[in-house]
């Protein structure tokens, strides 16, 4: 994994933030069969209900990485705004401080992953000189 940070932290943030949508869409889902199937019991496993916090950790790490080899200055911005709207999206959803439509999160979470892929596709270093971290 620290090798995966280390070399394409664009590729390992796209990917975080891609299974937290699919992660984001299934858990309905998951409630709807677990519901039908025990008869109201709508709680889920706290493992599932934690991923959230890993995807954030593993995003936070690829957006650190990924504002470190990027040759376009604009998108250090974009990177820790989109990774800063998912972080307060998901927050609140868990203590629900404020009711926000689910497909906010979605958007943050699919803009996230965007940006890395479009980082890593045209914001490339292609030498030493255009980045700001050597290494």
């Amino acid at each position: 994994m620290h090798k995966l940070i280390i070399q394409k932290p664009d590729t390992l943030g796209a990917l975080a933030s891609t299974l937290c949508v699919i992660h984001c869409l299934a858990t309905p889902l998951i409630f709807i069969t677990h519901t039908c199937s025990i008869g109201g019991y709508e709680t889920s496993p706290s493992w599932w209900r934690n991923l959230d916090y890993i995807f954030l950790i593993i995003s936070f790490l690829a957006v650190m990485r990924s504002v470190k080899n990027t040759s376009k200055s604009f998108m250090k911005s974009a990177l820790w705004l989109s990774w800063g709207a998912l972080f307060i999206l998901l927050i609140n959803e868990k203590i629900l401080f404020v009711s926000l439509p689910e497909i906010m999160t979605y958007i943050a979470a699919f803009s996230l992953a965007a940006l890395h892929i479009y980082n890593m596709k045209y914001c490339q270093c292609k030498t030493n000189k255009c980045c700001t971290y050597h290494g």
